[in-house]
């Protein structure tokens, strides 16, 4: 029978805690404290840590309710484990091993990178082997080959300074907007004018591919948008939020999916996952159909609930390492806040 496991998650802002039976998933309970930190403009890890105390035992037993099932009827715990914020990370390895030292069941860490890219399992089934990811959550842009989700990742690019999510969110602020700013910046797009405003795309010259061909850039994008806020205001020119929003968004897309693309084509591979929270944005999901359907690339994308911060995606990845049958971490097991993605279990 397939493994019961189930998933905690509480590497930022998210307390999440789900059940999943093999690549089924059962129920996905999530507690944001998105709302605390958006008088701070962005995630204060004191405020998330003690959130992640107070909502974890209500998730476990709303996640079981909604299941159907006891703790005690779980096959396995994974947590997330790194990377993340450390004191955040704190409270739910702390969590899964109390539950699996209570139940005497294996305790499995896992890595929250991989484990965005494992949540695709969950909508698609198993993913082929193997697939180009790309990543691109808050805090990471990374574009990753994947030959087995369970053990065996190699990073072929990452972000050398701000990543796409963080880009998003300091350019909101720059605009006016609330955070968290890639919500916002994409409700604006929708109305604007991608083409109005020529922003540039970063590690894309000829140059930087030598250098960088994977990797990514957001800074320069983040303060060109800044640079032309300036001069609009000093000119006395209204600025045309919508346009901005568009124009920058389509620039965040054009070097994430062009890069992912030729990751595929280089390696001869046909299929690309994208996950994380950004894979929200719909100008990113639309340029990555448009492209992916041109070169004859099979593309993933899991629903939106799945790509931001869940215990779904850690409780699907930990199922596909109990499937594989490797071993599970100590009760001694830590946590890592720069854990890398090669690392899929601790």
């Amino acid at each position: 029978m397939e493994p019961l496991v189930l998933g905690i998650e509480s590497s930022c802002d998210e307390t999440g805690v789900a059940f999943v039976r093999g690549n089924t998933l059962l129920t996905d309970a999530v507690a944001s404290s998105v709302d605390l930190h958006a008088r701070f403009g962005g995630v204060v890890p004191e405020v998330a840590s003690r959130a992640h105390l107070e909502a974890m035992i209500p998730m476990m037993s709303r996640a079981a309710a909604e299941a159907g099932h006891s703790l005690s009827d779980v096959d396995a715990v994974a947590v997330t484990s790194g990377p993340g914020l450390a004191g955040a990370l704190m409270v739910g390895v702390a969590a899964a091993k109390a539950v699996a030292w209570a139940l005497d069941k294996p305790l499995y860490g896992v890595n929250h990178l991989a484990a965005h890219v494992c949540a695709d399992v969950l909508d698609h089934g198993p993913l082929p082997s193997p697939t180009v990811a790309l990543l691109v959550s808050g805090g990471h842009t990374d574009l990753l080959l994947v030959n087995d989700i369970a053990s065996d990742i190699t990073a072929l690019g990452r972000t050398i300074d701000d990543a796409a999510g963080e880009a998003f969110d300091k350019v909101a602020r720059v605009l006016g907007l609330p955070y968290p700013g890639g919500p916002e910046i994409d409700r604006l797009a929708v109305s604007g004018d991608p083409r109005a405003i020529a922003f540039p795309r970063g590690l894309t010259s000829r140059k930087d591919l030598e250098r960088h061909r994977y990797d990514f850039s957001f800074s320069g994008l983040k303060t060109a948008v800044v640079r032309y806020v300036q001069e609009q205001e000093r000119d006395g020119i209204p600025l045309n939020l919508p346009d901005v929003a568009a124009s920058f968004s389509e620039a965040v897309a054009d070097v994430l999916t062009r890069k992912a693309i030729a990751a595929c084509q280089e390696y001869g591979i046909n299929n690309l996952q994208i996950g994380g929270g950004v894979t929200a944005n719909r100008w990113l999901r639309a340029m990555a159909e448009e492209r992916c359907a041109a070169a004859g690339i099979e593309l993933r994308v899991p629903r939106i609930r799945l790509c931001t911060d869940n215990g779904a995606m850690v409780a699907a990845l930990g199922s596909q390492i109990v499937q594989r049958g490797l071993p599970p971490s100590t009760l001694d097991l830590g946590t890592d806040s720069s854990l890398p993605v090669e690392q899929v279990q601790m």
